[in-house]
């Protein structure tokens, strides 16, 4: 116990106390002075620690519901017609977007650290953090608007399935940016060797993320269809247990829960009851609608009860500019390029509408609000809050003028582009995938060879042959 005061009557604060109590003794360290100010709002800031949650609790139990559903309600039809544009937007875009916002971002930070305004260490790595989170967009408001008045179906195709992957991949993009780790000792220096691995972690990421949601959601075809009650909720706990297995197996859990809704929605839905489909559906839009709801109504207490807020002037006018650029950057050139392939092409209209629509939600806050252990991470997580609440407010205000402005408030009724992938896919999940998981589509019989009669009659359900009254049902398979 050398150098360590054995007294009560301390005058000085010493670096390490011990204090003996019935024969026991604790150490305590000095962490530092509290002022009169503080000691007067320790009860305030007991109050604040009772309504602030772990930044984990929005991303591993209020964000599922919200990505779940948005697979589980898509349109799946206009989604796969347009899969190959919605791919583009959603893994280029995202990625252009990133690299554009960082860049720019970057060059606010030089400025900054050239006038003086900068107050602690913000590195390029920050920058395309930054980027990544804020390249998150969550349309919610337009979408609704979009449905409530009919617009055009491809827009509205092209916007949520972009919003739905593009979440995913925003997701798995942060957490490579943030496994960037080059040799030696500056760990904030561009290597190739860690940037090819980061690129390797995001493809493994989001492929094995992919694998695990659609391969759950095929697991969870159920044969229940007499008690819906129980039905309902193997389906619920299929679709959470989804989310717990990626994450124990190294994936991302919310990538994985997307899958699984949109798996479950073209497979699953159809094996459930009337009964069933109905409660799947109103479930799973409470949840959302919940969740939703709370993350935003947080969002504006975290606003004034955030005890680390960094806000500056010239960072926050660099974001927003380079938000808009990321976007712009990311839909005219794809657009550009995807118009060269297709027959229906992307209207100038639509193309500024898609630009317009580029709000933030739910998910670039929850990204932010992850980690808010540096300097740099507390002026990207007050930024966002003010990107988040500008996109919603003034975007979301006028996207009802903007319709009127660009002339798309009318739904068009134009012949659906079919690609040849797209054909592809339809035939071989018409005539093989749908009559092996589901009771819909034609039989197996009357698909596969005449050589796999046996497997095919013993893999087909009985209700596939009431679907297809024409085959004759044989009992003795079943």
């Amino acid at each position: 116990v050398n150098n360590v005061t054995l007294s009560c009557q301390v005058q000085t604060s010493p670096a390490t106390l011990l204090v003996n109590v019935s024969g026991k003794y604790y150490e305590y360290t000095l962490k530092g002075e509290i002022s009169a100010q503080e000691l007067n709002n320790v009860q305030d800031n007991e109050m604040l620690r009772k309504v602030t949650f772990d930044p984990e609790v929005f991303f591993n139990i209020l964000l599922p519901p919200i990505i779940f559903y948005a697979g589980y309600s898509l349109k799946r039809r206009h989604f796969f017609r347009n899969l190959g544009s919605i791919l583009a937007y959603a893994f280029l875009g995202t990625a252009i977007s990133c690299l554009v916002i960082g860049s720019v971002v970057y060059g606010c930070v030089a400025l900054m650290k050239v006038t003086g305004q900068l107050g602690g260490d913000f590195y390029f790595t920050d920058c395309l953090l930054f980027g990544a989170i804020v390249s998150a967009t969550d349309p919610v408001t337009v979408l609704a608007i979009f449905h409530e008045l009919q617009v055009d179906v491809e827009l509205y195709a092209l916007l949520f399935g972009e919003s739905v992957l593009n979440d995913a991949v925003a997701i798995v993009l942060s957490s490579s940016i943030v496994a960037y780790q080059p040799a030696g000792d500056n760990s904030h220096t561009f290597d190739v060797t860690a940037m090819f691995k980061s690129i390797g972690i995001f493809l493994g990421i989001f492929s094995g993320s992919f694998a695990m949601g659609a391969a759950t959601g095929v697991v969870t075809f159920t044969k229940l269809r007499e008690f819906p009650l129980l039905e309902t909720g193997l389906f619920f706990l299929m679709s959470w247990s989804t989310f717990l297995l990626a994450e124990a197996c190294g994936f991302t859990g919310v990538v994985a829960v997307l899958f699984c809704g949109i798996t479950q929605a073209h497979y699953t839905y159809n094996n459930l009851s009337t009964e069933s489909q109905h409660r799947t559906k109103q479930l799973f839009e409470l949840l959302n609608f919940l969740a939703e709801n709370f993350i935003f109504s947080y969002m504006g207490l975290a606003l004034f009860t955030f005890q680390n807020h960094v806000f500056n002037p010239t960072f926050v006018v660099g974001a927003f500019l380079a938000i808009f650029l990321g976007r712009a950057a990311n839909i005219y050139p794809l657009s550009f390029l995807l118009n060269l392939g297709r027959r229906n092409k992307i209207g100038t209209n639509l193309q500024h509408m898609m630009m317009f629509a580029g709000l933030r939600g739910a998910m670039a806050f929850a990204l932010a609000i992850r980690d808010t252990a540096t300097y740099a991470r507390q002026m990207m997580f007050s930024t966002t809050l003010l990107i988040v609440f500008f996109t919603v407010w003034v975007f979301g205000g006028g996207t009802t003028a903007m319709l009127s402005c660009l002339n798309i408030r009318e739904r068009r009724s134009t012949k659906a582009e079919s690609a040849w992938l797209f054909r592809m896919w339809y035939n071989f999940d018409h005539n093989y995938l749908k009559p092996l998981l589901t009771h819909s589509g034609p039989p197996l019989t009357t698909t596969l060879p005449g050589c796999c009669g046996p497997i095919a009659r013993c893999l087909t359900s009985p209700q596939a042959y009431e679907v297809s009254p024409s085959v004759p049902f044989l009992s003795w398979c079943w």
